[in-house]
């Protein structure tokens, strides 16, 4: 399995959004040669959708992923301003280039208990979003987050579940592959087998820290915690995955309080050595 170079790298940008803007961090990849970033919507309207396009085209990077959409329980119904924000966020998509819309699909709605239907819910607000995705050539991709995050932030959580939404809506939707998310599941290597290459549509990486102090922003570089990145990335390459190696870390009381340089030179390092 080759190393895995400054340019086979992509920046998501939480991973230092504390210390840059959506221009700095375009900036930034440019600098030390990385293949692309992944922007976060709230970044990316305070640019611009068109100022950044031409920013990250001058500058020669690729888009390994927009985050984010979904949130469609967000409302406790599948109203029409949940599905018009996830139709701009295709629209937002299209314009960068982007390789997939990654979806966090939503949790429990407020006050419910009623997990299948959220899920019900959440299946027919991909399915809208879908059809409107397939008219501008934009690709959605599901990314399961893990069990602890069902309440709050999305109940599809393992592979499995999100192929068979996959499996039944057709094709233009796969799965964003994140290892904080599944590398636990017992059953994750032959549900990327599954996916296929035509479904692995993206593929984040960062360590799980033990102890983990946060259950959102305490994330780890890779190689300080417990996951074994380089077995699942042969696993995703075995099945052709070929796109950019998105780095996502959410890290409130280290690495977005560094010095945004050092995190990408340590990001270079722990790719080539960790991963």
């Amino acid at each position: 399995m080759a190393v895995i170079t400054p340019e086979r790298l992509s920046l998501n940008t939480a991973t230092t959004r504390a210390q840059w803007k959506l221009d700095q961090a375009i900036e930034g990849c440019a600098r030390h040669g990385f293949g692309g970033l992944s922007p976060w919507r709230d970044q990316l309207q305070a640019l611009g959708a068109d100022k950044a396009a031409r920013q990250i085209r001058d500058a020669g990077l690729g888009v390994s992923g927009l985050c984010r959409g979904g949130w469609y329980t967000a409302e406790g119904a599948l109203t029409d301003a949940v599905l018009e924000d996830n139709r701009r966020a295709v629209d937002e998509a299209a314009t960068i280039g982007s390789e997939c819309l990654v979806m966090v699909v939503g949790g429990l709605p407020k006050g419910r208990r009623d997990l299948d239907g959220a899920r019900a819910m959440i299946e027919e607000g991909l399915a809208k979003t879908l059809d409107y995705a397939r008219t501008v050539n934009v690709k959605i991709a599901i990314e399961p987050l893990h069990p602890m995050y069902a309440a709050d932030r999305a109940a599809v959580n393992t592979m499995a579940q999100a192929l068979d939404i996959c499996d039944r809506l057709g094709d233009g939707i796969g799965v964003a592959a994140d290892v904080y998310h599944i590398w636990w599941d017992p059953a994750v290597k032959a549900e990327i087998s599954r996916a296929g290459k035509e479904r692995l549509m993206a593929f984040h990486l960062c360590d799980w820290l033990v102890p983990t102090t946060d259950m959102l922003n305490d994330r780890g570089m890779m190689g300080d915690g417990v996951i074994d990145i380089p077995d699942l990335r042969a696993a995703v390459e075995a099945e052709g995955f070929s796109g950019l190696n998105e780095v996502e870390i959410f890290s409130a009381e280290n690495w977005w309080k560094r010095d945004p340089d050092e995190v990408m030179e340590i990001i270079i390092e722990r790719a080539a050595n960790c991963c």
